[in-house]
């Protein structure tokens, strides 16, 4: 659901990949495979690339 919403926020904004990339320090390769759901990417990753779209992660009781 992490990784839906990232894209979501990158087409919504019409930010590609390689913009993204500039944008967080995090390679376009690496950006690609979390997209594609062939890596699992550590939370400092996820977090620089969210924040890069001014988004964050919040912690909430489960239900």
């Amino acid at each position: 659901a992490i990784i839906n919403e990232m894209i979501k926020a990158r087409e919504e904004n019409g930010i590609t990949q390689k913009q993204l990339e500039a944008m967080s320090g995090i390679k376009q390769p690496v950006i690609s495979r979390m997209e594609n759901g062939t890596s699992d990417p550590q939370l400092s990753t996820v977090l620089k690339i969210l924040n890069s779209l001014g988004k964050t992660l919040q912690v909430v009781p489960m239900k």
